[in-house]
């Protein structure tokens, strides 16, 4: 044989012969079997198995595979799971997935299960892979076997869109506890609504959407957490039931060092009454989601009674919205200035402890602008570090760039316009 035809690629490493499959899809990684017999059954040492839910799940134009940590070492597992993923055609079915999840199971040593659909294939019963460590669900109807034991070694769970029966979640989640990373959004209960008692003695971090399904939802004990991600979808923030179960949630997370919260959280705590008799003395970190236009004088007495509940943060970081079009924007700017722009008692972290202050906006406003800086310099101490940036709008009026720079600020100041781009459009730093 030339030179030029000798075939050097079959004689590489094993090592990098799975690095060159890893860029196949699965189908195609399968068929280099057929190429020399070093390639032979090469593709079932890879790490992980791809596949896809869209219209053509196993063509080189999917961008949203799936992926199933595995190793096989059994040729009849071989030959019927090459059966499996040859025979593929159009979007994945609930036969299709039940069987590929039958042979992992048959195989065993399962790591990674990620099971992400752009249409519900329909219900999925998942089998206990014992050595599974990480499960991600999207967009799914799953169930659990009748003598389920449980995921005893499952590290991460993340569940979106998800139909799941509430007997079911609480199960899944009662027997996984070595959970260190929950992420529960959009999530629809069949039966019943969902409701979840939440104690995992590993648990780090936490992320829950609650929407008109969630009836409750309490963390009773997690002693390990560390961080904690609530959020609101529902559009009805007046029940008196959903502000109590909010307010024993919050509390019940107390133990967190990073919080964050978005407005609706604010929203349902201004319905409790004031003031709040709990404190999260490890919070470090807190981050806000508010609706300025939704603001009214109770949600910034929930805000500021929040803010009194953390005796040591550190940072703070809000994220403003707001619609120009609103046709309360005056009534909304005059009650910020009477709330915001004069000096507040009873702030022992901003009297001691915040040292940084983000607000980010959607775009430039220079009332509200104007109205927190005003706060943050009358009432944070400490205060070394303000920054403020806007995702899109045009440039800062020079007035205002003026009265800044002349203004003796005890901190460094920075402001900047573009903030969702690498380079921002327009920034300026004002240091004291």
């Amino acid at each position: 044989m030339a030179e030029a035809e000798v075939d050097r690629i079959s004689f590489l490493p094993l090592e990098i012969k799975l690095s060159i499959l890893s860029r196949l899809r699965i189908k195609h990684a399968v068929r280099t079997s057929v190429l020399a017999r070093s390639w032979r059954h090469i593709w079932t040492h890879l790490s992980c198995l791809r596949l896809n839910s869209e219209q053509d799940p196993l063509g080189d134009t999917c961008n949203t595979p799936n992926f199933c940590n595995f190793h096989v070492v059994s040729p009849s597992w071989v030959q019927r799971a090459h059966r499996l993923v040859s025979s593929l055609r159009g979007p994945l079915s609930c036969v299709e997935v039940q069987s590929l999840l039958d042979l992992l199971l048959q195989k065993g040593g399962v790591k990674t299960l990620d099971l992400l659909f752009h249409n519900d294939p329909g219900k999925i019963h998942l089998p206990c892979f014992p050595s599974l460590q990480v499960l991600r669900l999207s967009k799914c109807h799953v169930a659990l076997p009748s003598r389920f034991r449980g995921f005893h070694r499952l590290e991460t769970l993340s569940m979106h869109t998800v139909r799941i029966s509430n007997d079911d979640l609480n199960l899944l989640l009662s027997t996984s506890n070595n959970l260190t990373s929950l992420m529960v959004s959009g999530c629809v209960a069949l039966g019943n609504l969902l409701s979840v008692n939440l104690s995992l003695p590993l648990l780090r971090h936490l992320e829950f959407e609650i929407n008109g399904i969630v009836k409750s939802l309490s963390v009773v004990s997690s002693p390990c957490l560390e961080h904690a991600e609530i959020k609101l979808s529902r559009k009805d923030y007046s029940s008196q039931n959903l502000a109590r179960m909010m307010l024993q949630l919050v509390t019940s997370v107390a133990m967190v060092s990073s919080l964050k919260l978005d407005f609706g959280v604010l929203k349902c705590l201004s319905l409790v009454a004031l003031p709040f008799n709990f404190s999260i003395p490890r919070l470090r970190f807190l981050m806000f989601y508010l609706d300025v236009n939704a603001m009214d004088r109770r949600v910034y007495d929930a805000f500021f009674w929040l803010l009194r509940s953390m005796p040591f943060l550190e940072e703070l970081e809000v994220e403003l919205e707001r619609d120009d079009d609103y046709d309360q924007a005056d009534r909304v700017a005059i009650l910020m200035g009477e709330l915001l722009v004069k000096k507040h008692d009873g702030f022992a972290c901003l009297e001691r402890t915040v040292t940084s202050v983000t607000i980010n906006m959607d775009t430039l406003d220079v009332i509200a602008s104007i109205a927190c800086i005003h706060f943050f310099l009358l009432n944070a101490k400490g205060l070394k570090l303000l920054k403020i940036g806007y995702f899109s709008g045009g440039d800062l009026m020079p007035s205002f760039i003026e009265e800044l720079q002349k203004a003796e600020l005890p901190c460094r100041m920075i402001i900047s316009i573009g903030r969702g781009s690498a380079v921002p459009v327009f920034s300026i730093t004002v240091d004291r």
